[in-house]
């Protein structure tokens, strides 16, 4: 990816998660000249993605705009990574798997396609093609109406999929997390599937990067009590980190890999009171 693209795509994520968002401090977070900055928020506004403001820019969309995967999939790739492997950690051989849709979800899938004796069930078509080679792994597919930019299957054969399937482990993406609205998703559709995927689990597991934190998007999906982990890349603000730790909700952050290798799951910044 552009040097460009690859600050747009900052630009973009910093937007969904700070509205507004003002040019010099862009500048000085990529290291880049204001002018520079102003020239990424021209072509944004042309594309209809940001409106600029005195100063920087703001959001040209509401709660239920839903960014492209394309884009998501390339925003902060590294700690999505990260979020994945320790995720991927969580999960035992025998073990069966839920796996929603979604950029980090799917980095999680891409790790546990390597492995064996586990059983999956997932409404993602990405993910689906992660196992078609995989013989050691039982893999079904929830069906449903096809929701072709997202390659998600919603509709009710998808909720009933899950209405009738009780798993050990669900690994559970979503568009934003907040202390008071609690989880939500861009889409109403698959906002649907995902409680049904929720009540279907012994175990939820939300994985998802920061940017996440303190958002709102359209669709409610579940109460912040309706989940077991997250697992993500910095440790929440503190409104949600209360939240977390009021609902019993443990919190891990995963590293990113270094020159060293990979660093261990930060137990000093988790919250480890696990709900029975």
């Amino acid at each position: 990816m552009s040097a460009a693209k690859s600050r747009k795509a900052h630009i973009l994520e910093r937007i969904s998660a700070e509205d507004p968002i003002s040019v010099a401090n862009l500048a000085e977070t990529l290291g880049v000249s204001e002018m520079t900055i102003r020239r990424d928020l021209a072509d944004l506004e042309r594309e209809g993605l940001v409106k600029r403001v005195h100063g920087g820019a703001i959001s040209s969309f509401g709660r239920s705009y839903e960014p492209p995967y394309a884009l998501r999939h390339v925003r902060s790739t590294a700690a999505k990574q990260a979020i994945a492997r320790a995720a991927a950690e969580m999960v035992m051989e025998g073990d069966s798997v839920a796996l929603d849709v979604g950029s980090t979800v799917y980095e999680v899938a891409r790790l546990l396609s390597r492995r064996r004796g586990l059983t999956i069930i997932t409404p993602s078509v990405r993910v689906l093609s992660l196992f078609l080679k995989n013989r050691d792994v039982r893999t079904i597919v929830s069906g449903g109406v096809l929701r072709t930019g997202e390659e998600s299957l919603v509709g009710d054969l998808a909720c009933h999929a899950f209405r009738d399937l009780f798993v050990d482990k669900l690994f559970l993406g979503l568009g934003g997390i907040d202390a008071e609205n609690g989880l939500s998703e861009y889409n109403w559709d698959d906002a649907l599937v995902k409680r049904a995927m929720i009540r279907s689990a012994k175990q939820v597991i939300v994985v998802a990067d920061s940017s996440k934190f303190g958002g709102t998007a359209f669709a409610r999906i579940a109460d912040i009590g309706d989940i077991h982990a997250v697992v993500t890349d910095q440790p929440p603000p503190e409104a949600l980190a209360r939240a977390f730790a009021a609902r019993r909700v443990r919190v891990v952050i995963a590293k990113e890999m270094s020159s060293r290798g990979l660093a261990p799951i930060d137990e000093a910044k988790c919250a480890m009171n696990e709900r029975t």
